[in-house]
């Protein structure tokens, strides 16, 4: 059937399984606004308060589904609008398709009125993007699209359809959904390797990355745990790949990782990585790091190899299916009392820095939140010293609940994140903790979560500054406090209900556990705007280019 290229677009959203994009209207995109309203019932399209906001969205539904997801925005500052959020998804490992709107192809280069170059802008931060100049390749692009952004890596990819392309016309034929690129076994060689390291090790240690969570890998992961014997510690994208309970889980590792899961890293003979990147905040010194133990490398992207930490041996390819390899071939390592040094560790005085019992402080409120939750709720963050506690003392249960910008930390990245959250999971609770800096950045998106009546429950930690940034000051800059005390006067509870939702004050435990029982029966979106101390600080810390020997414990 002869169809104009716009339609082609939402038909083949629809041949790709897609029933809910996110995006904001423009004058470049009326043509693809103008069929999505012929196609409604099929595909619903959530209009955000800024493309930003639609972005991120887009990323956290992606994150919750496991399916690519997909933005829409008109040319010129709609499509610069996107950036940060594809950058976002591109550091994170996101599958997402970007649909831009541009002026005609013959104004191209003319600085025709909102027209930008963002196939160029967007060239470092997407995996892959095209401009289609000729309507009969646009299915087929946008085909390629879709499976570049599911397969090996995931990522964003970026398509540019300038305004005469979505009106013209061409024959449409319509194809099976793509797949996903069959994932890729270690060789032969590569894994006799990696047995034998794995062989000669005394003290394994499991280091678990959002890459198990990409691949749906935590099964194969627990199980090659339980063979080993050995314990598992975590970045933070890995947090929700191992059950909070599971007796190997350490938890998180880095800068502001649990003390126990730092200290049995460093006393480790071999560093088995699983899907992780080995950041700069997870390893510290890199020098260090790697001292006295041997390291193997388990990723899909053969750019991570080597990167950052120089890895003893390999395994390129699918997480999942590499795992299973191992497990098939009875892996094994040489006996020892590591299990009970482990232990040692575990039961040592410092191992977890408590806060005061019955005090409102940034544990307590977490922890009230997640004795209310159900395992399959997704909590989604935004950035700085809430990201970290909530890292530090949410008890994840279930891969896929656990929704934060890690490679890019966004601040204001939370509250669309959390809308594409509960729209993946058919309009279920979902939780946002965030901050008085973070929120601010992006807090029109409750009017979107009102909207559509979503039952997003928004926990503020109130410090009245940049807590993070601050936290460094204090620690490092000789308590020179320049621009983070923000004390700004916002009524977060009464801007709630400004924009339609419900809002609550705490100030101390009752308050705070009233206000989450009320909260919580509301099938709606609410915020609670908890008051905590400006000098709170997130601890364990270890500096910048230090080792666990640096720790800060105290503060």
């Amino acid at each position: 059937m002869v169809l104009t290229g716009a339609s082609i677009l939402i038909q083949v959203l629809q041949e790709q399984g897609v029933d809910c994009v996110f995006g904001y209207p423009g004058g470049s995109v009326l043509h693809i606004y103008d069929e999505l309203y012929k196609a409604q019932d099929k595909v619903r399209h959530v209009t955000t308060c800024h493309e930003q906001g639609a972005c991120h969205a887009a990323d956290g539904y992606a994150r919750v589904s496991g399916k690519p997801g997909v933005v829409i925005a008109t040319s010129g500052p709609g499509a610069t609008n996107l950036i940060t959020g594809i950058a976002n998804a591109y550091l994170d490992s996101v599958p997402l398709v970007a649909i831009t709107g541009n002026v005609a192809l013959a104004m191209i280069g003319r600085d025709s009125f909102q027209e930008v170059d963002i196939f160029g802008v967007t060239m470092p931060i997407t995996k892959h993007n095209y401009m289609v100049k000729n309507v009969a390749d646009l299915a087929d692009t946008l085909r390629s699209a879709f499976k570049l952004a599911i397969s090996g890596r995931p990522g964003p990819v970026l398509v540019d359809l300038p305004k005469d392309i979505q009106t013209a016309s061409c024959e449409y034929v319509p194809q099976p959904r793509v797949e996903r690129k069959n994932g890729l076994k270690a060789s032969e060689n590569s894994l006799n390797a990696a047995l034998a390291l794995i062989k000669e090790s005394k003290r394994p240690y499991i280091y678990a990355g959002g890459g198990v969570v990409i691949a749906d890998a935590s099964e194969e992961l627990l199980a090659l745990s339980n063979f080993l014997d050995c314990p598992i510690g975590t970045s933070m994208m890995g947090l929700s790949a191992v059950p909070h309970d599971h007796p190997m889980n350490l938890g998180m590792t880095g800068m502001h990782g649990r003390y126990e899961a730092s200290k049995v890293l460093s006393m480790s003979d071999l560093i088995i990585a699983v899907g992780t990147r080995f950041s700069d905040r997870a390893t510290g010194n890199k020098q260090a790091y790697q001292l006295g133990r041997k390291i193997l490398h388990i990723d899909i992207d053969p750019a991570e190899i080597g990167k950052n930490i120089t890895a003893d041996a390999h395994l390129l390819g699918d997480v999942k299916l590499i795992l299973r390899q191992l497990l098939e071939h009875k892996v094994s390592r040489t006996p020892s009392d590591w299990s009970a040094q482990v232990k040692k560790v575990i039961s040592s005085p410092d191992h977890r820095l408590d806060m005061p019992e019955g005090q409102l402080n940034p544990q307590s409120a977490i922890e009230a939140v997640n004795v209310r939750l159900l395992p399959d709720d997704v909590v989604a963050t935004d950035v700085g010293q809430h990201q970290m506690w909530t890292a530090q003392y949410y008890h994840f249960r279930r891969p896929r609940t656990f929704v934060t910008s890690g490679g890019l930390g966004t601040m204001g990245y939370g509250m669309g994140a959390a809308i594409g959250s509960c729209f993946a999971r058919g309009k279920r609770r979902t939780v946002l903790f965030t901050s008085d800096g973070s929120f601010h950045m992006n807090m029109n998106e409750m009017a979107t979560a009102v909207s559509h009546q979503l039952p997003i429950l928004v926990v503020l930690l109130n410090n009245q500054a940049l807590g993070m940034v601050r936290q460094w000051q204090t620690l490092f800059y000789g308590e020179r406090y320049s621009n983070t005390s923000l004390e700004r006067k916002t009524d977060y509870a009464k801007l709630a209900e400004a924009f339609g939702a419900r809002g609550y004050k705490a100030t101390d435990m009752a308050s705070l556990n009233e206000a989450l029982d009320k909260a919580l029966s509301y099938e709606g979106p609410s915020l609670i705007d908890v008051r905590i101390g400006c000098d709170v600080k997130v601890l364990p810390m270890i500096p910048p280019g230090g080792t666990i020997d640096d720790m800060i414990l105290k503060g």
